[in-house]
């Protein structure tokens, strides 16, 4: 991919995330779920200059990918990571497998990279499988005890994932609860959430509401415009300026008709809006897409929380990093990134650049580094000269070789949009 479109790229990118940014007064905590059902992405390392560019500071994966998180050593990303679904059976029933998979998992990438929680399984309460069900959470006590071997508990939480299907009724939020299949397997769940001050996760998206009934569902409403008519909770008088909320608190008001609501905190571990979809799926549009994450990351950046709970900001991990074209399913299930594979954003966020600034390069004056000065390499962040393992350039600006083919450390400045450069270094290897 030629210098000049990267820099392109990461000009649109930066000019997102500063915008983010300034409604936060810089202190946004975006997270990203980051995929990997394809066979074209680009690089871990080019990811990272990618998720640092959307200000994006913690990242959600749907494993435990060893070269995805060595690719962030360094970087002050936290990360989720997953259990995946085949091996719940197995922890559930061997405590010894649960010691060996925090062993090869977790144990080698601590404390350079930061693992925060795992996920056991993903949306396993809404499978049909018997076996699963009750296997979940004997898996994450396995889990909790090979960690709490290791001291760290403190440091790393065990939780799941939930779909929105566990509630048998979500409006008014007030009246929601789950569903009463579930109530045997969720109880316990949610007295061990509590016992060990771990999230509960749940996968909304407003945009399965629309598209079962567009011509009911307000659109301005699922995404978050401030023009929508305010839905009001008739039993609470709170009043919902956008579905997510409504669904978020519709889990809220579940979970303590549980008697578990004050001590359990509530997570939007995915949601997202398709690009582009298959000609019965509504509303997936690059258009719609733009406005859902858009809106989206800057009420992140606000740090409210919902109607419910105001005091509490609500942390939410967008749906999803880059379109993944081996997903099963409609079209609109390989379209939900924020950037296709080759790097380019998928859809136009419609804020304006920033002016750009400290691109440093090599001799040859274009920007690549590849000239004769290549001590120098590319500026992707300001700090303390002599810091950190970083090579320093002029000014005591932070700077990485072209040969190092490493993304390292940085801070996120208005010289965002040079990170282009540093993709053109770690690109599609």
């Amino acid at each position: 991919m030629a210098l000049r479109h990267l820099f392109a790229v990461a000009v649109a990118v930066a000019a997102l995330a500063l915008d983010v940014a300034a409604a936060s007064g810089g202190s946004a905590a975006l997270g990203v779920n980051y995929g990997q059902v394809a066979d074209n992405l680009p690089s871990p390392q080019a990811a990272a200059v990618l998720l640092r560019a959307l200000n994006a500071t913690k990242v959600k994966l749907y494993d435990a990918d060893a070269r995805v998180l060595s690719a962030f050593a360094g970087s002050g990303v936290d990360f989720t990571v997953g259990l995946p679904d085949n091996m719940v059976p197995r922890l559930a029933s061997d405590p010894s497998a649960a010691a060996a998979w925090v062993r090869t998992n977790i144990l080698p990438h601590l404390p350079a990279t930061s693992i925060t929680a795992v996920t056991v399984g993903n949306e396993v309460l809404t499978g049909s499988d018997a076996t699963m069900l009750r296997s979940l959470l004997p898996a994450m006590q396995s889990l909790h005890a090979a960690l709490a071997a290791c001291n760290l508990t403190s440091r790393v939480a065990v939780t799941t994932a939930h779909s929105l299907a566990v509630l048998s009724s979500s409006f008014p939020p007030s009246s929601a609860a789950f569903r009463h299949d579930l109530l045997p397997y969720i109880t316990p769940l949610l007295a061990f959430l509590a016992k060990t001050g771990s999230p509960f996760l749940v996968n909304a998206y407003p945009y399965f509401a629309y598209k079962a009934d567009p011509g009911t569902v307000d659109l301005d409403y699922v995404l978050f415009e401030p023009s929508a008519a305010a839905v009001v909770d008739s039993a609470t008088g709170l009043r919902y300026g956008n579905m997510l909320h409504a669904q978020v608190d519709a889990v809220r008001a579940a979970i303590c008709a549980a008697d578990y609501g004050r001590a359990v905190e509530i997570r939007v571990s995915e949601t997202g809006w398709p690009s582009q979809g298959d000609g019965d799926e509504a509303g997936a549009t690059p258009q719609n897409a733009a406005r859902y994450n858009g809106n989206l990351m800057r009420l992140v950046a606000q740090g409210k929380g919902t109607p419910a709970a105001p005091g509490e900001p609500l942390q939410v991990y967008v749906f999803a990093l880059f379109n993944e074209d081996q997903k099963p399913g409609p079209a609109s299930e390989r379209h939900y990134g924020l950037f296709k594979p080759d790097g380019t954003p998928a859809y136009d966020v419609g804020v304006k650049a920033p002016t750009i600034k400290g691109l440093k390069g090599g001799s040859n004056g274009d920007g690549s580094g590849n000239g004769t000065d290549s001590g120098v390499g590319m500026v992707v962040g300001e700090g303390p000269a002599g810091t950190d393992g970083f090579a320093v350039g002029p000014g005591g600006l932070y700077t990485i070789s072209d040969a190092t083919h490493k993304v390292r450390r940085w801070r996120c400045t208005e010289s965002l949009a040079a990170m282009a450069a540093v993709l053109a270094m770690v690109s599609w290897s």
